[in-house]
C-alpha cells in the first residue's frame, strides 16, 4: 500500500493559484492604466506647451507600458491553467496567448520602427549647424 502525503488538496491549490492569476493580471492591469494615465497627462502637457513633436516618443513610452501589461496578462492566463488543466482551458490559453503574443509583436515591432525614426530625427538634428538648429526648433 503506498503512501501518500497530500499537502494541498487540488481545489486549495486551485483557489490559491486562482488568487494569484488575479493579483498577476490586476497587476498587468495597472501597469496598463498607469502608463494610459501617464501618455494622457504627458500628452496635455505637450499639447499645453505647443510642442507636438513629443507626440511619437509618448506613444513610444504608451507601447512601453502596453508590452509589459500585456505580458502581466498572459503570466495570469499561465497560472490559471497550471493546475490540470483540461482541454478547453488548454484551447483558450492558446487562443489568448497567440492573440496577446501577436499584439506584443507589432507593439513591439512599431517601438522599434518609431524609435529608430526618432534617432534618425535625433542624428540628422544634432548634424545641423547650430543657426539651422534654432530655426527648426
Amino acid at each position: 500500500m503506498p503512501l501518500s502525503v497530500e499537502l494541498l488538496s487540488e481545489s486549495t491549490l486551485r483557489d490559491a493559484i486562482g488568487l494569484l492569476a488575479r493579483a498577476v493580471e490586476g497587476a498587468g492591469a495597472l501597469i496598463i492604466f498607469v502608463g494610459a494615465v501617464w501618455a494622457s497627462g504627458q500628452f496635455v502637457m505637450a499639447g499645453a506647451r505647443g510642442r507636438g513633436a513629443g507626440f511619437n516618443r509618448i506613444r513610444l513610452s504608451l507601447g512601453r507600458f502596453l508590452v509589459l501589461g500585456l505580458e502581466f496578462q498572459l503570466a495570469g492566463d499561465v497560472l490559471r491553467t497550471a493546475v490540470a488543466p483540461g482541454f478547453a482551458e488548454i484551447g483558450q490559453l492558446a487562443a489568448i496567448a497567440a492573440i496577446r503574443t501577436a499584439l506584443n509583436y507589432f507593439l513591439g515591432r512599431e517601438i522599434a520602427q518609431e524609435r529608430a525614426e526618432l534617432d534618425q530625427k535625433g542624428i540628422e538634428a544634432a548634424a545641423r549647424p547650430s543657426t539651422q538648429r534654432h530655426a527648426v526648433s
